[in-house]
């Protein structure tokens, strides 16, 4: 059984690379500074797993068709989309704002949306966990097809977790990945706007690319 949850844990690294997963998170991480980036990333990972365990769990007792299951990578593909469309708004309508101040006398960066500075972290944590749980509908079928094979057609919590393990070291490594573009790159509001206007356009390929895939 540890060489399957070993096998599994693989196929969750590779399952992270996938290019819709690492776009979202960009989306997510992008101007948010060291532990909000992680929290982000592990909230994605984890909700990215529980997706994966309801689905197996309803897909055991009422199969459904491959037909229905494709709406999955339609979702996943609309809220990729959806977030290209709105980081590219938010730059067109001059809604990103950055600023910096003096704190302990080390300078402090903070990046936010709208007309006026808010702190919504509560917002933006729960958005990552809703994103994981839907970007977990996106390609479903492929890791339940994986973990039944492993499992002789079942699907339980450890091989879930193992999984999950996987997708969380590579979205974590990412994130670490996109701290150092938010440490090194957004240090004015001009390659603020480049960034976030470079995110929106990935965005918007990434998920046509999957609706037509």
């Amino acid at each position: 059984m540890e060489l399957s949850l070993l096998l599994i844990f693989w196929y969750g690294v590779l399952h992270a690379f996938g290019p819709d997963h690492l776009t979202a998170i960009a989306d997510f991480s992008i101007g948010k500074n060291k532990s909000k980036t992680l929290l982000i990333t592990v909230l994605f990972a984890i909700g990215h797993g529980l997706s994966l365990f309801v689905f197996a769990k309803v897909l055991e007792a009422f199969p459904l068709s491959h037909h229905i299951l494709e709406w999955g990578d339609l979702i996943s593909a609309t809220v990729i989309i959806g977030m290209g469309v709105y980081l590219l708004y938010m730059v067109a309508t001059d809604r990103i704002h950055l600023n910096k101040h003096m704190h302990e006398g080390k300078e402090h960066v903070h990046i936010w949306f709208g007309k006026s500075h808010k702190h919504e972290d509560a917002v933006v944590e729960s958005s990552s966990f809703t994103m994981g749980l839907l970007m977990g509908a996106g390609g479903v079928r492929g890791m339940l097809i994986t973990l039944g094979a492993v499992g002789s057609g079942h699907v339980d919590l450890s091989m879930v977790s193992a999984f999950t393990a996987g997708v969380m070291l590579i979205f974590v490594s990412f994130g670490f990945v996109i701290l150092y573009i938010n440490e090194h790159l957004l240090d004015s509001l001009q390659n603020v706007r480049r960034v976030f206007a470079t995110a929106g356009v990935i965005s918007l390929i990434v998920g046509t690319d999957i609706l037509l895939g």
